[in-house]
């Protein structure tokens, strides 16, 4: 009983993109200033010509609202998800490349100070999703429903809901929100998981390896209806 306990706790300690063992970024970072949203504001939203540095905003859509699907919504994201992912887009110390590789990310998170990522971060988590994504596909729901809540017994997949929440709300520190995000995406990623094209979250790829595209476009469409 132990055994199968321990097995639980590992496989719902998953995420889309956040591993395992989460470090703390003010750890990482040492002595940083107190984050400032304001800072980050104007980063995000008019970016640093003489850095370099683009506006976020003109991807991610003001405030983090992004109106593209291909671009993800950042609107009240937890600041320690947006952290990590803009730590794992920059190159890394004695390695080839980053940890999750885009070419359009990866020379922009390059480009951000430690201060810079976590002025921003701050900046995204206290934004309102204003727009959140809607659901599109009533066919969908029944396994959508089934596999977010509770997962796929019969291939080791584990329920959505036990990191991303009931609502898909996550949990701040350590599981993003993936409610109001455009399925679209998240589908996209679970793909990218599933391919190793998305390689910074070993436990992810094992999981999307277990569900077929049916599965990961119905728990997707549903992740984004959530509220």
């Amino acid at each position: 009983m132990k055994r199968v306990l321990s097995r639980m706790l590992v496989a719902s300690s998953l995420m889309l993109g956040v591993s395992l063992a989460l470090p703390s970024f003010a750890a990482e970072s040492g002595g940083l200033a107190k984050p400032d949203a304001a800072r980050g504001g104007n980063l995000f939203e008019q970016g640093d010509a003489a850095r370099g540095i683009v506006a976020c905003a003109s991807c991610h859509g003001a405030a983090g609202d992004s109106a593209m699907n291909a671009n993800p919504k950042l609107a009240g994201q937890h600041a320690a998800y947006i952290q990590r992912q803009l730590i794992d887009f920059r190159p890394l110390p004695d390695s080839d490349g980053p940890a999750r590789v885009n070419n359009i990310m990866n020379p922009i998170a390059a480009a951000l100070t430690d201060q810079d990522i976590a002025d921003i971060s701050l900046y995204l988590a206290s934004q309102q999703l204003k727009n959140p994504a809607t659901a599109g596909h009533p066919d969908l729901v029944e396994l959508g429903q089934s596999i977010w809540r509770g997962g796929i017994a019969s291939k080791n997949v584990p329920a959505c809901a036990a990191c991303h929440a009931a609502d898909g709300a996550g949990i701040p520190g350590q599981y993003p929100y993936l409610s109001g995000q455009f399925g679209s995406y998240i589908q996209q990623q679970l793909e990218n998981f599933r391919s190793g094209a998305r390689s910074n979250n070993v436990p992810m790829h094992d999981i999307a390896l277990r569900l077929t595209d049916a599965e990961i476009r119905a728990v997707s469409d549903y992740a984004a209806g959530l509220r």
